[in-house]
């Protein structure tokens, strides 16, 4: 995931040839059912997960359902099959070109369509000093961001697991996550998501179809995001830092 490039630093006025780490970014195609329907710029690693993760994350298909993946990682094509018969008629959206960067270039996210699905209703307690422990635990194990500055961090933590991913995409460090939990068929009400970076609608929407009801990060979420959350059930935790955060929306599960 880290790569070394030859630099000319400077410091002040003076300049030295030098080296650098920097993180990989390479391209991968998911094809569903023989139709390719995107190209995500992406880390190298993880590449099944982040590819199961991104279809059921945008609603192309729904946790529980049989799949199968073959990844041909020299061409950088992710293949997933499926029997589902309720697919979207993915030959109606073309293929999508999604960017890494801080907004997604394009995407299948539609507000609608999570606002339709069932609430997160999950009744769970969590204890602030466990949240500000986790986050701790998330910053700790950011070897690849503390090398090279260039990537986000996410984990899930169900009881008994703390699932890691670092990605040059934020979404694609989720995606994963979620791609890990459907492809080691885990089962866990209680889901904490945890993100270094920016809270957003589409986050929202890829944990309400997994189901998660508590989503704890460092940063700032942006408005739709709370208030997609508050309709949702999702209780949205921000500006997690030492022993501070904000708690934004369904207060109730944090104690």
């Amino acid at each position: 995931m880290i790569k070394e490039v030859g630099i000319r630093k400077y410091i002040s006025q003076k300049k030295s040839e030098t080296v650098d780490w920097v993180a990989e970014e390479r391209p991968l195609t998911i094809v569903l059912n023989d139709v390719e329907i995107v190209t995500l710029l992406c880390s190298p690693s993880h590449l099944d997960e982040l590819a199961v993760g991104y279809v059921l994350g945008e609603g192309l298909m729904h946790k529980g359902e049989e799949l199968e993946v073959n990844l041909d990682e020299k061409r950088g094509i992710a293949s997933i099959s499926t029997a589902a018969a309720n697919l979207v008629n993915l030959q109606a959206w073309g293929k999508r070109y999604v960017t890494s960067g801080c907004g997604k270039g394009t995407s299948f996210f539609q507000l609608n369509d999570v606002r339709q699905h069932d609430s997160v209703s999950i009744l769970m307690k969590v204890k602030v000093e466990e949240i500000f422990s986790a986050m701790n635990i998330l910053q700790r194990k950011s070897q690849v961001f503390l090398k090279t500055g260039g990537v986000h961090s996410a984990a899930l933590q169900i009881p008994g697991s703390f699932i890691f991913r670092e990605d040059v995409g934020r979404h694609n460090a989720v995606d994963k996550l979620f791609g890990y939990y459907v492809l080691n068929k885990l089962d866990s009400r209680e889901k904490i998501l945890y993100l270094s970076g920016r809270i957003s609608s589409e986050i929202i929407g890829k944990a309400r179809r997994m189901g998660v009801p508590v989503i704890v990060s460092r940063s700032a979420p942006t408005s739709l995001a709370i208030q997609l959350a508050e309709e949702v059930g999702i209780t949205l935790v921000g500006f997690t830092r030492g022993n501070k955060a904000n708690v934004y929306t369904h207060y109730t599960r944090i104690e």
